[in-house]
């Protein structure tokens, strides 16, 4: 599953409702949102929690807020009161700031509990096993750092989660947006520090692929549009969507289609799994120029059978008379390029040009 992140500090209106419904439309099924960031106005807090909740509700969006105690207290409404809390939206509350093991397991019998999978010990495991906590109904939630260098190592955060998974818990991390971000920093809002203004997909495929984590959120309040559809066309079917610069007017049928890379994965190159058993007209030599990381090329005449070959460059390659550079992946989505791993299907899409 993924999921994005309203703030509360901002308000709940149209462009909110009509923000979660392209996110929705989008493959986004999950909400992320916290009654206690210092510099909120937290007199409107249920208010806009009421508004939130209704609009998950509406489509059909899980809802997890992460509260302390005091912070619910402060609005009127109380831990303990499952029902008011599901009356109002919320299908889970990520706990922290000390909420007692008891309660927190008292709460896991009738609604979903996220708990700070940073600060979760085999302890404080063991003291809600005593008092019988529901561990089908908990999920395990890390931090976003808002200041950079705070983020977290990608090593030790990976074998915490190894061992967090072991317990039967789902494990959820966030990752960067690129769209309206957060202040007061402004800085993005990543689990790992090395995501920190990355691609929003490129980041939520290696927490995924790489470090045993299962559900991935956006951090920061919105992503692109672009970015949105990319990553519906990913967890919905399985495609890396791509943009890029063409700087021929030939070809399109080629490269402007779906491809899929070979499984013999090579070194340098993604390559066309079929590229060459299409029928081709013959390809004459074309901008011959130094193969930047992220070139997209087309082999031409002069390399006989090869003929037609299509590929995107991994990495810096020099001139070949033989291979024409045909585009270009704009730079934002260079970090995707390496996630096309064997047998990976891909699609390539022109960037609207700028009059």
């Amino acid at each position: 599953m993924t999921g994005c992140s309203i703030f509360l500090g901002e308000g709940i209106d149209e462009a909110t409702e009509k923000q979660l419904t392209e996110m929705s439309k989008h493959g986004f099924s999950g909400v992320f949102t916290s009654l206690h960031i210092p510099e909120d106005d937290k007199s409107m807090y249920l208010q806009r929690l009421q508004r939130l909740g209704s609009l998950t509700k509406k489509l059909k969006m899980f809802l997890m807020v992460d509260i302390s105690e005091q912070a619910l207290e402060a609005i009127g409404l109380s831990l303990m009161n499952t029902i008011a809390l599901k009356e109002l939206g919320i299908t889970g509350i990520r706990m922290d700031y000390g909420v007692e093991s008891e309660k927190i397991a008292a709460v896991s019998q009738t609604m979903t509990v996220g708990l700070n999978a940073s600060t979760l010990s085999e302890e404080i495991v063991a003291e809600m096993q005593k008092f019988n906590a529901n561990f089908k109904n908990m999920e395990l939630w890390h931090n976003y750092y808002p200041r950079p260098e705070t983020g977290l190592e990608k090593t030790a955060f990976t074998k915490k989660n190894q061992w967090l998974q072991s317990l039967g818990m789902k494990v959820i991390a966030f990752v960067p947006g690129d769209g309206t971000l957060r202040g007061p920093l402004f800085e993005t809002l990543p689990t790992l520090e090395k995501h920190r203004q990355q691609h929003p997909l490129a980041a939520a495929i290696e927490l995924l692929s790489e470090t045993a984590v299962d559900e991935v959120y956006i951090g920061d309040s919105s992503i692109q549009k672009d970015t949105m559809i990319q990553f519906q066309k990913y967890f919905m079917q399985n495609i890396v969507l791509l943009r890029l610069q063409l700087f021929t007017k030939n070809y399109h049928e080629l490269i402007l289609v779906e491809h899929e890379n070979r499984m013999d994965e090579a070194r340098d190159v993604i390559r066309c799994a079929r590229s060459r058993f299409r029928t081709i007209p013959t390809i004459e030599p074309e901008n011959t120029v130094a193969r930047l990381t992220g070139s997209v090329t087309l082999d031409n005449k002069n390399y006989g059978r090869y003929m037609g070959e299509f590929q995107l460059v991994k990495c810096n390659l020099p001139q070949d008379k033989k291979v024409n550079v045909v585009g270009q992946i704009m730079g934002k989505d260079k970090p995707l390029i390496p996630w096309i791993k064997a047998g990976q299907k891909y699609q390539l899409v022109e960037m609207e040009r700028k009059e």
